[in-house]
Order: structure tokens, then C-alpha cells, then sequence
């Protein structure tokens, strides 16, 4: 299939006008080599581990979230170096679906909610809200942990958590945190949650659930829609993130 196909489908899964103001230009082909496009592979990141992989299942396209390059750069770096000529010497062409992929109907948002068990979904700005069986607070972090395949850290103790907003990523903000006490919201799921948030909003329960896990769902569920569409072989890469935790407490 033509790679202007495949974008085609892919810009039909996530519009690439849904995506905010500061991810322009980070949207859409990074690496536009032109080529028809076989195998298509799909992963969170761009890292060197996964264009290794792709390049070893022969994939001619890989669509990822977090692009390869994020800020403007004037210098090359060796990593940087060595996995755009990986890349480019294997003939793969690299896609990149970010916050448009988060706020999209059936995007990162929408298949955490689901993946979370959250009922009556409904969608805040980029993030979903949702009910689950009232619990206590020590009981939902261990639910997402579980749901998720990743440990969790939380804060604030609740005795019966009803309505849980979700968003993937880096999503403990203040622009997010303030639209789920507008919705009376009990808990909030996302990733780095940082000291002075955890001060702020000690009403709500926090549960940090890493950035990796929150999204990567929504990114193996890209798959077998893309199969569905396109008709092509598509593979989803894994790459846990390796973090090691030692507790010394």
C-alpha cells in the first residue's frame, strides 16, 4: 500500500487538527521516505530499542506517540544519530500521533478509561470521567495496578471513591486537576505527579500510575484497528520502561 494511504487511514483514526498548539509540527510523518508500505509497526516511543526491533521484523512504517525529535535541536546527538540512520538505512518511515491521539474518540483516553473499568464515560477536555464500584482509596490504587500491569503510588485516603477521572501522560496538571474538582470528581489517574500537586489538591485521591502504562494501551489497541482498516500486517512493540524500585523506608 502507497505510505499516502496509510497516513490517510491514520489521519481518519486521529485528525491531526485535534492536536494542541504545541505539538505542531511534531504531527503527522516525521520521516517521509516514500515508500510502500508492507508492515507496519506501532509503539509508544521512537527509542533505539524499537527501531531495531522494527527494522528486524522488516516493518516499513512505524507509528509511535512521542515523536523522535520533540524540541528543536542545532546539534546531533550519537543516539539521535545512530537511530535516524537505523531509519533511514532499513527504509522506515516514522509516524507521529500524539494529542490528538489522546482526545480522539477510541484514542489513549478512551481505551484507559475502558482498560480501568470505568462506566457512564464521559469527556472532560482531553481526559475521561467515569464511575467505578464505590472503594476506599487503597483499594482503586491496587485495582490500576493490576488493570495495568505497573506499580502505583498514591495519596489521600478516601473511605468511598465513586466518580475517577483519567488522563494518560504527564497529566497531572493544574488545567486537568481543576476541571475534576469542577466535576466532583473523588480520585485522578495519570503519571509524574510532583510535590507542589500533591499539596495543592490533597482533597482528591492521586494515583500515579507512570506515564508509560497510562497510555501504552491505547497505543496496542491502535493495532488491530489499523489491521482492521489498512488490511496490512501490524505489529505492536513492547518496551517497559525498566524502571527498578527499591524501598528503603
Amino acid at each position: 500500500m502507497e505510505l499516502t494511504k496509510v497516513v490517510e487511514i491514520l489521519e481518519e483514526i486521529a485528525p491531526p487538527e485535534l492536536a494542541d498548539d504545541f505539538d505542531e509540527g511534531r504531527i503527522g510523518l516525521i520521516l517521509n521516505l516514500e515508500n510502500n508500505i508492507e508492515k507496519i509497526a506501532v509503539a509508544l516511543d521512537a527509542s533505539s530499542y524499537v527501531l531495531k526491533k522494527a527494522a528486524e521484523m522488516k516493518a516499513n512504517l512505524l507509528v509511535t506517540h512521542h515523536t523522535l525529535i520533540f524540541h528543536p535541536i542545532n546539534k546531533i546527538s550519537k543516539s539521535l544519530a545512530e537511530s535516524l540512520k537505523l531509519a533511514l538505512e532499513t527504509e522506515i518511515s516514522l509516524y507521529n500521533m500524539h494529542t490528538n491521539y489522546d482526545r480522539v474518540e477510541g484514542g489513549i483516553n478512551d481505551v484507559l478509561a475502558a482498560r480501568l473499568g470505568l462506566r457512564n464515560i464521559g469527556t472532560a477536555e482531553i481526559g475521561r470521567i467515569g464511575e467505578v464500584e464505590p472503594c476506599a482509596s487503597a483499594e482503586l490504587a491496587s485495582n490500576v495496578s493490576e488493570a495495568l500491569q505497573t506499580p502505583v503510588t498514591y495519596v489521600g485516603e478516601k473511605k468511598e471513591i465513586r466518580r475517577v477521572m483519567v488522563v494518560g501522560g504527564s497529566g497531572f496538571r493544574t488545567e486537568f486537576l481543576e476541571i475534576a474538582r469542577a466535576y466532583r470528581v473523588d480520585a485522578f489517574i495519570s503519571s509524574e505527579l510532583k510535590h507542589d500537586i500533591l499539596r495543592a489538591y490533597e482533597d482528591l485521591c492521586l494515583i500515579d500510575a507512570t506515564h508509560y502504562a497510562t497510555e501504552n494501551p491505547g497505543m496496542e489497541a491502535l493495532c488491530s484497528r489499523l489491521r482492521e482498516i489498512s488490511g496490512l500486517e501490524v505489529v505492536f512493540i513492547k518496551q517497559p520502561p525498566g524502571l527498578k524500585i527499591i524501598d528503603k523506608s
